[in-house]
């Protein structure tokens, strides 16, 4: 009897042992975090101002892979939230650009656009790394992607999540399509009900410390920044009480607080959702949109742009915290990286004898209308959208004209006119190559053969298509739009920085291979932490 009730309690003490040690061999929840045009600079750029809890604690305490760069063009936030999360490039799961020229359709399309224009996944042609962990456990894990960017949301969260909640620029609500639910689960509705939204839009924004601590050496009243808030003037303090009252959702999300906002959105995910708490591992995808509207109205010459950051350090940290809370330090693995970065402020930079310029997009269409009238008739030029020239096929086999031929002339007309263009590609030659996960040829890698035009052009380095002295944009091949930050922590992440040459194609193929589970489809990334040397 002494012996039965002593194996008892020895089976009641090892069982939570033994659990125990199985959950080790998986982390309770995966946490991607994208923070929309952040450069990989900025960590070191700001890291002054940063606290030890937020970008620090990731930075002391995880894998930093500091030379981690986008292998394709165009470096815009679709391709960059599709490459991120499928490991591949747009060769392969066909997000071209935020928004791309249908040929069928005849007009530029969105990204997401599905039946009835609903917003959803069904263009993105490759699986997500939160798509296999659904595969790899039969559907059992929990997936949830949340953004203010509906492709932040959309892109991230695969083909069947649990559910991909974005901002409602009318409401200040979040909500999702009926392609992933006809009715918001309680949780959500209960947190669109506290109006977090409103509480925000009261505040002012303001410095968080003295303006003489800042880096940024531009006035605040600068040139190179918008009137963005219509307050007749561009420096600080903020107020939204000057804007409309219908547009008053849409400006919040051009402020710090809309990163603060998605921090409570998560911290309501989590708990509304139990991320974490089952026995499969959980994936919580959020992605940061205000830094890119900052990047786009105000530049990165700006007190704006660092004091976001400042106030997102802290933001960080908080989010952190709560993951600490709901599933425990150590039990979830987290990477941060950004979807694309950022040129140097076009205005700036021109206003101190930088390399800048535009290619001019309308003088260029127009030239290449005119010469295709004189060489062949007719007007050949269907469209000219993301560096991307598309002849009008109807015509072309209609006069049974040779498109090949066409396009080598298209090119050398293109090369002997406009000194902005660096280098040309037709789809002739990039048919017969194939893309790698190394950025031998950016352009290569961001073709994809149904959706891209018949003519990729590059432009000089710091040119655009049509120049910008306000803020800022990106898209192109070049480092500032392909070099972003990546930090694996947490979960079986040595403390380590790693100087050499990766790609966020490695990004999916290193969180499956911790996990133990197939890559995506269509993965051409290597895994950059080998869940085997880190047990």
């Amino acid at each position: 009897m002494k012996f039965r009730s002593l194996f008892v309690v020895t089976v009641l003490v090892l069982i939570p042992l033994i659990l125990s040690a199985q959950n080790k061999q998986k982390p309770k929840l995966v946490v991607g975090i994208i923070v929309d045009q952040m450069r990989y600079d900025n960590l070191y750029k700001y890291q002054k101002h940063f606290g030890k809890d937020g970008f620090n604690r990731l930075i002391n305490n995880g894998s930093n892979f500091t030379y981690a760069h986008f292998n394709y063009e165009p470096t815009s936030t679709a391709p960059g939230h599709a490459s991120v999360y499928t490991g591949t490039t747009p060769f392969f799961h066909g997000i071209i650009g935020n928004y791309f020229y249908d040929r069928k359709l005849k007009k530029s399309v969105s990204n997401l656009s599905g039946i009835e224009g609903i917003e959803s996944p069904t263009r993105l042609l490759a699986t997500t790394m939160t798509d296999q962990l659904k595969i790899a456990t039969s559907g059992r894990a929990k997936v949830i992607s949340i953004s203010f960017k509906d492709r932040g949301a959309v892109l991230p969260g695969g083909h069947n999540p649990n559910g991909a909640y974005w901002y409602d620029d009318k409401t200040g609500d979040f909500f999702t399509s009926k392609y992933y639910l006809d009715v918001l689960p309680n949780w959500v509705t209960d947190f669109n009900n506290k109006k977090f939204s409103d509480k925000y839009i009261s505040q002012e924004w303001n410095l968080s410390k003295p303006i003489s601590e800042y880096i940024t050496n531009v006035p605040d009243e600068s040139p190179y920044e918008a009137d963005f808030f219509n307050e007749g003037k561009k420096s600080f303090p903020h107020k939204l009480n000057n804007v409309k009252q219908e547009e008053k959702y849409y400006f919040l999300e051009n402020t710090p607080f809309a990163n603060q906002l998605l921090v409570d959105f998560a911290d309501a995910a989590l708990k509304g959702e139990k991320l974490g708490k089952g026995n499969e591992t959980d994936f919580l995808a959020i992605s940061f949109s205000t830094p890119d509207h900052l990047g786009h109205e105000f530049g990165n010459f700006s007190l704006e742009t660092e004091d976001m950051y400042i106030k997102l350090d802290a933001q960080i940290a908080e989010l952190l915290n709560k993951l600490d809370n709901a599933v425990g330090k150590g039990n979830y693995l987290l990477f941060l990286t950004a979807d694309h970065a950022g040129m140097d402020s076009p205005g700036y930079m021109k206003d101190n004898r930088m390399p800048s310029g535009e290619l001019g997009s309308k003088t260029f269409v127009d030239s290449l209308k005119a010469f295709s009238i004189r060489k062949y008739g007719e007007n050949l030029i269907e469209n000219f959208s993301n560096k991307q020239v598309f002849l009008n096929w109807e015509i072309i086999e209609n006069k049974n004209l040779d498109i090949r031929k066409i396009e080598d002339e298209f090119s050398f007309y293109i090369r002997s006119r406009f000194t902005a263009v660096t280098s040309i590609f037709t789809r002739g030659y990039l048919e017969t190559q194939r893309p790698t996960r190394e950025a031998l040829n950016p352009l290569l890698n961001g073709f994809n053969p149904t959706f891209s035009g018949d003519i990729a052009i590059n432009l000089q380095p710091g040119f655009l298509n049509n120049f910008c002295g306000i803020g800022t944009t990106h898209g192109s091949s070049y480092n500032y739009d392909r070099h972003v930050p990546l930090i694996f922590y947490g979960w079986n992440i040595p403390k380590q920085t790693i100087n050499t040459q990766v790609y966020t194609v490695d990004i999916a193929a290193t969180i499956c291979n911790l996990l133990n589970i197939q890559e995506p489809n269509a993965c051409i990334g290597i895994p950059l932490i080998s869940s085997k040397t880190n047990k």
